[in-house]
């Protein structure tokens, strides 16, 4: 069966024949989205895959009351079981993206659904509305999402407490957000820069578990860092 990929012209032709991070052969399937996320000027690129693609058609978010498109006409395709990376500058639509696929947001126009296909690549069924239960994310910054603090500070006015318990450090929060998300098993586990505020030790952590998680779950990586050592090597040594 066949999924197809479309992003920019100066992508990779295969994704199973070239990595365009490394220059070197890749033995996996690694999904390259894009490096800036508006296709209007697209190909695919077509590649084998297994059962069903995680499907992102033509999708574009305008926020309520204004005229800025953060994202205009995006589509992928992400194989179950898989490594896919989205890569960008800041300000490319990265995040806007990501909690597209959350179910934070949601599209402007187009759709976001999974795709079950049979061995001649055709459809086997009416597509699937991707459920924010399918979807498990780590975010950089996770306490941007938390409301703990917020409301601890509404119902006490403000008056000063101590940082105590009620306080972890950064990379604490960060180890044990991921912990929450991967033990709940998601379909589709999505990391937003994920070796971001990390010491070594917790860096080798991460790719070790990458290295269990990938056989079980697709995996999709945001980064504008292409020097991180999980976007870097070779789909085969992580």
């Amino acid at each position: 069966m066949r999924c197809s990929v479309r992003g920019p012209r100066n992508m990779a032709s295969s994704v199973f024949a070239f990595n365009p991070l490394t220059g070197r052969r890749a033995r996996e399937p690694v999904t390259p989205i894009a490096p800036n996320l508006n296709f209007r000027n697209s190909h695919s690129v077509k590649f084998k895959c297994e059962h069903s693609c995680f499907e992102v058609s033509n999708v574009s978010y305008q926020p309520p009351g204004t005229e800025l498109s953060l994202l205009n006409s995006v589509s992928f395709s992400l194989p179950e079981k898989s490594f896919g990376l989205i890569f960008g500058r800041s300000g490319s639509g990265k995040t806007t993206l990501v909690q597209l696929l959350a179910g934070i947001s949601k599209p402007t126009s187009g759709s976001i659904y999974i795709q079950k296909y049979g061995n001649d690549g055709n459809p086997v069924q009416s597509p699937e509305p991707l459920s924010s239960g399918r979807v498990g994310i780590v975010f950089q910054f996770p306490e941007r999402y938390f409301v703990a603090d917020n409301v601890l500070d509404e119902v006490t006015f403000g008056w000063p407490r101590q940082k105590g318990d009620l306080q972890m450090k950064e990379h604490l929060a960060l180890r044990l957000q991921r912990a929450i998300n991967w033990v709940q098993v998601p379909d589709l586990l999505i990391l937003d820069e994920p070796l971001a505020g990390l010491d070594w030790k917790a860096r080798a952590d991460v790719v070790k578990l990458l290295k269990h998680l990938k056989k079980e779950l697709t995996i999709l990586v945001v980064s504008h860092d292409l020097k991180g050592r999980v976007v870097k090597e070779p789909p085969s040594t992580l």
